[in-house]
């Protein structure tokens, strides 16, 4: 009984985790885009620069590259992980958690590498409104998809070999 009353709960952070997932990729995408169009351009007579780094982007500060590139893989791991979840929520039964699960604590992991790169993003600091829209997204998204990862588990139904208390 008590399960059942956690799944509205957890039906709400799977769409909020989704779509915060896809904003972050949307925007990771289109800083990708900017990095491409606008980074160098090196002709055949050319040489490269000194300090050349292939993680360049002409937007935001010196961790903004690796920001983005962990950005975008947690993007589109979240949202994978969110489609997961909401079968669970579809079936909820003890075969759909574990797909839901692992692919949540997964996801959550995968989260916390852009997280921390957007503190030292905003620490260095030098970033357009995106880029900060990211960063925001992605330090609540530390957050949200640990407490739905918690949720899922503690609304978890019981495995059906196991006697029921």
């Amino acid at each position: 009984m008590a399960n059942e009353m956690l799944r509205p709960f957890v039906s709400l952070l799977v769409f909020l985790n989704f779509c915060m997932y896809a904003i972050v990729a949307s925007i990771g995408g289109w800083a990708i885009h900017i990095a491409i169009d606008r980074g160098f351009i090196i002709g055949p007579e050319l040489v490269l620069p000194a300090h050349f780094a292939p993680i360049f982007f002409p937007i935001g500060n010196a961790a903004t590259g690796f920001f983005v590139m962990f950005a975008l893989i947690a993007g589109v791991v979240g949202a994978a992980s969110a489609l997961a979840g909401l079968n669970h929520i579809r079936f909820w039964n003890y075969d759909s958690l574990q797909p839901a699960a692992s692919s949540g604590i997964i996801a959550w992991a995968l989260t916390l590498i852009p997280m921390g790169l957007a503190c030292k993003e905003i620490n260095l600091g030098g970033r357009n409104a995106r880029l900060r829209t990211m960063e925001a997204f992605l330090i609540i998204l530390s957050a949200t998809q640990l407490v739905y990862v918690l949720a899922i588990r503690a609304a978890s139904p019981a495995h059906p070999a196991m006697p029921r208390r």
